[in-house]
């Protein structure tokens, strides 16, 4: 027997809201205001999805042309943090055999406010990216600029806004529809269905840690033990 072939499958912003009505009690939005109140719902439930951590959908390679003596960086508005940064003497788009990249350390807020003075110049050796609504990335020490020219960091990005319903599909991978539509009712059920609030929670949270399980990274881990010898001077 053939198969479709096709591996497309998605699902519109309309689609997603009739799945998560129609698992409320096979309800189905009425009226424009259900329309709305589901997809505030959606638009929150992505919201609660960055606290749920990385999603490597949403992990983008960025970089900033440095500037000699300038310690702070603005990042963009949709990003939630910084994971991960290093200097390199080229930009992406120059990059060839001779590119040399520096990792650098990420440290917190006390770290960096203890450093004695921000603006001396150097080599960069860490970073600290202050979580404002537009976050800032800080190095230290500040660039000088000569030989390390860009600094190039990867972000954790926000999901994108549902923002219309038969034209859209959401910022979401193949992976996570059977979440977003397990999340969509239970937050629907608070609202409409609250006798099947405690199913629908149940279900969405399985649904969640299979999501997280498989987005993740398959890679080696060694530990080593760490060796002490208190008696060598």
């Amino acid at each position: 027997m053939a198969t479709s072939g096709a591996t497309s499958f998605n699902l519109n912003i309309d689609e997603v809201i009739d799945e998560g009505f129609e698992r409320c009690g096979g309800i189905r939005p009425s009226t424009g205001y259900d329309l709305k109140t589901a997809r505030r719902s959606l638009n929150l439930l992505f919201s609660d999805w960055g606290n749920r951590g990385i999603h490597l959908w949403k992990v983008e390679l960025n970089e900033q042309a440095l500037t000699a003596g300038t310690a702070t960086y603005s990042v963009a508005a949709n990003v939630s943090d910084v994971l991960e940064a290093y200097i390199s003497t080229t930009a992406a788009s120059g990059d060839n055999a001779n590119t040399q990249d520096v990792a650098l350390t990420k440290i917190d807020r006390s770290a960096y406010s203890a450093k004695p003075n921000k603006l001396a110049r150097g080599q960069p050796s860490q970073y600290y990216v202050d979580r404002q609504v537009t976050p800032k990335i800080s190095l230290y020490v500040a660039p000088d600029a000569s030989t390390y020219t860009t600094l190039k960091y990867y972000t954790i990005n926000r999901i994108e806004d549902a923002t219309a319903y038969n034209d859209q599909q959401a910022d979401v991978v193949y992976r996570f529809l059977p979440c977003m539509c397990a999340g969509l009712a239970y937050y629907l059920a608070m609202k409409k269905a609250p006798e099947r609030l405690e199913a629908m929670k149940l279900i969405y949270e399985d649904e969640m840690k299979r999501a997280l399980e498989e987005d993740g990274q398959r890679t080696s881990l060694y530990i080593s033990p760490q060796s002490y010898f208190p008696n060598v001077s």
